[in-house]
């Protein structure tokens, strides 16, 4: 299990590789990438991700250690950035290799929606409209309860 939360840019071609490498024993690798991208309305300039160090990685290491558990995973990768983000950047990556490949995309998005919807993060958009903290959205929390 490997949990990085970190300002510099990923190359997401590098990690899918390094994590399905030599994995002869798994049947099923699933990875997620999120990018920054455009409000509805408006123009991005861009997204401001804050987060409590320490305080981050233990919760994210306690929601991959659950996602491990739970359906049986070989191993997991969460990626998250912080700092300021340009839309088109990469955000966020998860991966999870499991023996089946229902496990590793179940697992793999119990994980995507758990970071949407409770990782302590807090992201400001800076748009043409001006500087506001994106609110949580009722279709977020909504995906969150079928787990």
């Amino acid at each position: 299990m490997q949990i990085r939360v970190q300002q510099a840019p990923f190359d997401f071609g590098d990690e899918c590789n390094r994590f399905a490498a030599n994995r002869d024993d798994t049947g099923a690798v699933v990875t997620f990438c999120g990018i920054v991208r455009a409000p509805e309305h408006g123009v991005l300039h861009r997204m401001e991700i804050e987060h409590y160090p320490g305080m981050t990685e233990r919760a994210l290491a306690k929601i991959a250690q659950t996602a491990t558990t739970r359906w049986g995973l070989q191993d997991c990768l969460v990626i998250h950035r912080y700092g300021p983000l340009a839309p088109g950047e990469r955000i966020m990556m998860v991966a999870t290799a499991s023996c089946h490949r229902s496990d590793a995309f179940a697992a793999a998005d119990f994980l995507m929606d758990y970071l949407k919807s409770r990782a302590p993060f807090w992201k400001k958009e800076t748009t043409d409209e001006g500087d506001g903290w994106v609110a949580a959205k009722d279709a977020d929390e909504a995906a969150l309860q079928r787990w």
